[in-house]
Order: structure tokens, then C-alpha cells, then sequence
């Protein structure tokens, strides 16, 4: 139930990420600061700054962040 409540969490941030105005990202990895050097990473290609929305730790780590230009 756990996983079923994650996947469409995941899944609905996702969707957001694409039809939103303000663009969103999200990187998965093992630690949190592997997932926060992704996001980093993201970032710098589009030139802006980001801030961490949230982080879910489920078999993974999982981080949505919003890009500030």
C-alpha cells in the first residue's frame, strides 16, 4: 500500500514538473547528498538556483526541487 502511495506521489510531482509554469526537477539516488548533486548539477545546465521541496528516503532517496532563475 506503502509503494502504491509513493508511486502516485512520484508520479503526480512528475506530472506537475511538466506542465507547470515554475520549472520542476527530481533526481533519485542512494544518499541524500548524491540526490542533492543531481539537483545541483540540473541547476547549473539551466543556469539557476533551486530550492529542495521536498526529499522522500523509500529505497532510496528521492528530491524535488524548484529551479529559481
Amino acid at each position: 500500500m506503502k509503494f502504491i502511495k509513493n508511486f502516485a506521489l512520484i508520479s503526480a510531482l512528475t506530472l506537475v514538473s511538466f506542465t507547470s509554469a515554475a520549472q520542476n526537477i527530481t533526481a533519485r539516488a542512494t544518499t541524500i547528498d548524491s540526490a542533492e548533486g543531481q539537483i545541483a548539477a540540473q541547476a547549473k545546465e539551466a543556469n539557476a538556483d533551486y530550492k529542495i521541496i521536498t526529499t522522500l528516503n523509500k529505497n532510496g532517496v528521492y528530491m524535488f526541487a524548484k529551479l529559481i532563475k
